[in-house]
């Protein structure tokens, strides 16, 4: 696990073992697990687990501000590799 951002009371993660697509995983008083590139090419809340809903929308508005620095932490840990840009059989 590699903390790759610490602001406003939260910490936001990187697992050094984990899985496309390229995701975060931020904690408070809960955690929240945010994709780093959603449907409409801005992160998207998947799941949260004991974070109030006020910092469910903190902790997305952090990873939306920092997506292009996220982003590129991600692939500096896991490569370039996205499973959407891998189709069938590749």
């Amino acid at each position: 696990m590699v903390t790759v951002l610490k602001a406003q009371g939260l910490r936001v993660v990187i697992f050094l073992n984990d899985h496309p697509p390229p995701h975060v995983h931020v904690f408070g008083d809960g955690q929240a697990w945010i994709d780093l590139l959603g449907p409409d090419g801005e992160p998207d809340l998947v799941w949260t687990d004991g974070m109030s809903r006020g910092e469910a929308r903190r902790a997305l508005r952090l990873v939306s501000e920092q997506q292009r620095h996220l982003r590129a932490r991600w692939e500096t840990i896991h490569g370039g590799r996205d499973d959407r840009d891998f189709g069938p059989g590749t």
